[in-house]
C-alpha cells in the first residue's frame, strides 16, 4: 500500500501532531521545554517507595502500548499500565490534558505548542 497516497483529514493530521509533542513531553518528563506543561503525581503515587516512583515514572517514559481502545483518538493522551513493589502489583493510569497557557480552560489549538500546557497526571487506578 503506497502511504503517500492515502489522504488524511484535518483532525487525523492534528491527531498525529498532538500525540508526537504529547509523547516528546510524556517520554522527557516535561525536560524538553518546546513542549510545555507540568507533571503532577497523585497523593496514591507520592505515598509509593521511592523505588516504586522510579518505576513509575520510568514505565511512563517509556510507555508504547497504545491501542484502539486506550487511544481512540490517536493522540497519545492516556496510558495504562502496572509495576510490581513490594511483591504486590499496583496499577496505574497516566493521562495528558491540554489546557490554555493559563491551565484555565482546555486548549482550542492543541497542536500550537505557544498556545497549549499539558498536563501530565500519574495515579493509582483506584484513585480515577
Amino acid at each position: 500500500m503506497n502511504l503517500d497516497a492515502i489522504e488524511m483529514t484535518d483532525a487525523e493530521i492534528q491527531s498525529r501532531i498532538v500525540a508526537e509533542q504529547n509523547d516528546r513531553f510524556r517520554k522527557t518528563l516535561g525536560t524538553d521545554l518546546t513542549v510545555p506543561g507540568q507533571i503532577v503525581v497523585t497523593p496514591g503515587v507520592r505515598h509509593l517507595s521511592a523505588g516504586a516512583q522510579a518505576q513509575i515514572m520510568r514505565a511512563v517514559q517509556t510507555f508504547d502500548t497504545f491501542t484502539e481502545d486506550n487511544d481512540p483518538y490517536g493522540d497519545h493522551t492516556f496510558g495504562a499500565f502496572e509495576i510490581a513493589a513490594a511483591g504486590e502489583a499496583v496499577k496505574l493510569f497516566w493521562k495528558i490534558d491540554l489546557y490554555d497557557t493559563d491551565y484555565t480552560y482546555g486548549s482550542e489549538t492543541p497542536e500550537d505548542t505557544a498556545a497549549t500546557r499539558r498536563v501530565l497526571t500519574i495515579m493509582q487506578r483506584s484513585e480515577w
